[in-house]
């Protein structure tokens, strides 16, 4: 589904990324981690399109991307912070963004109507709390159906329940064959979620493992002592 092969992008004298690379199957979870400032938002940034590689290729569905933009209808996108024009009604942003992606096709609105959305369809996309903003990013993330979903911080700012309907969702478009790519600070929330890990540090890819190798190796169950376990085991001497 997605390869990253050898990525490198500098901003003037700070080289953000160096020489990533890694790849992943459909019906794969993905954990995106590690220490602020390590290259994850970058690197989403240029799986987006947002920012061109200075070296290296990525691909979706093996066609390398280039410089394309029609590969985008693939994605789908899940802010940490959404922003949307304050004097518009949820309704019409919703509706607006099919309109943009000239979307034919039957929309999943299964976020939607978990989060009973449509019955604050009225209510001015600046009057919301950051609990509805996200559930209104995550709807919209979902709503295209994508193959590849990139979701940044998504159970940030959610209360419990709405977290555990949004992780079912998950959970059912990945047994559906779709790509997720998640990053999060809360390890805990991921868990139940990812299949493989992807730990960066200092802008290069420290390890690619599956989480259950991840756990075999370093014995732990949970991802989060996992990790402090691996980094403990691998700290330079």
């Amino acid at each position: 589904m997605i390869e990253v092969q050898h990525i490198k992008k500098s901003f003037g004298k700070l080289q953000v990324l160096n020489d990533v690379s890694f790849s992943s199957p459909g019906g794969s979870c993905i954990a995106l981690i590690g220490p602020n400032g390590c290259g994850k938002t970058t690197l989403i940034k240029c799986l987006l399109g947002m920012v061109v590689p200075d070296a290296g290729t990525i691909k979706i569905k093996n066609e390398a991307v280039n410089k394309g933009w029609e590969y985008r209808s693939m994605i789908g996108y899940m802010p940490q912070i959404g922003r949307y024009p304050e004097n518009m009604k949820i309704g019409q942003v919703i509706e607006m963004l099919s309109d943009i992606r000239m979307y034919k096709a039957q929309r999943d609105e299964d976020i939607i109507n978990a989060f009973q959305l449509k019955k604050l369809y009225n209510k001015r996309m600046g009057t919301l709390s950051g609990g509805t903003m996200q559930k209104v990013s995550a709807a919209i993330a979902f709503l295209f159906n994508p193959e590849l979903m990139i979701l940044d911080e998504p159970t940030a700012g959610l209360d419990p329940v709405s977290s555990e309907l949004l992780k079912e969702k998950i959970q059912a478009e990945k047994r559906n064959g779709k790509l997720f790519l998640i990053t999060s600070h809360i390890l805990s929330e991921l868990d139940e979620l990812v299949s493989h890990v992807v730990y960066m540090q200092d802008g290069k890819l420290l390890f690619h493992k599956t989480l259950d190798a991840l756990k075999t190796e370093t014995g732990e169950e949970k991802l989060s002592r996992a990790i402090s376990h691996f980094m403990k085991q691998h700290q330079p001497s």
